[in-house]
């Protein structure tokens, strides 16, 4: 089973930053489609006034709120099933738009983990020719006829210090 994530990389954000939030959303749909919070207000309205008007005894009051109720909770059904029918083609619009947004996001954190891999081999490609340019220098020499050894470095053996290549130099000279 093959992972649909992208490739990881040290640009990745937080996807929680991205994502709407809570009130975020209410805001948002409030605003698309207003008729129904108005209907479900008139709901509660007609709802509490037909509760006062039963504690008061008042049994004319009390149907009228529950016919107002009633067409409260109708004319709230209605505006849900036309602001569906109207916002249909918007949310896959929006859909649409998520969709391609997405795409393009792992677009652009897959090539900038690519980057990042590239300029890695690149660092690793200028560490190994630093360990190679010895070796080098010393093929040069032997092939040029000079005496050029690097001496061999066990893992045990310190380096030398500047107090030892200076006594070896007076020695030589």
């Amino acid at each position: 089973m093959a992972d649909s994530r992208p490739p990881p990389s040290s640009f990745e954000q937080d996807p929680e930053f991205l994502n709407e939030s809570i009130f975020q959303f209410l805001g948002r749909r409030i605003r698309e489609e207003p008729l129904i919070p108005i209907g479900c207000a008139f709901t509660c309205w007609a709802l509490v006034e037909a509760a006062k008007s039963v504690r008061s005894g008042d049994r004319n009051r009390t149907n009228r709120m529950f016919r107002r109720r009633i067409y409260a909770q109708g004319f709230t059904v209605v505006a849900m099933l036309v602001g569906s029918l109207y916002w249909s083609q918007d949310r896959e619009k929006r859909a649409k738009y998520d969709k391609k947004l997405k795409e393009q996001i792992a677009l652009e954190k897959r090539e900038a983990w690519i980057k990042e891999l590239e300029y890695r081999d690149q660092e690793e490609q200028e560490m190994q020719r630093r360990r190679q340019a010895p070796k080098a220098r010393v093929a040069q020499a032997a092939a040029a006829g000079v005496d050029y050894t690097v001496p061999e470095s066990t893992p045990d053996a310190s380096p030398p210090g500047v107090v030892a290549a200076v006594q070896e130099l007076t020695k030589k000279g």
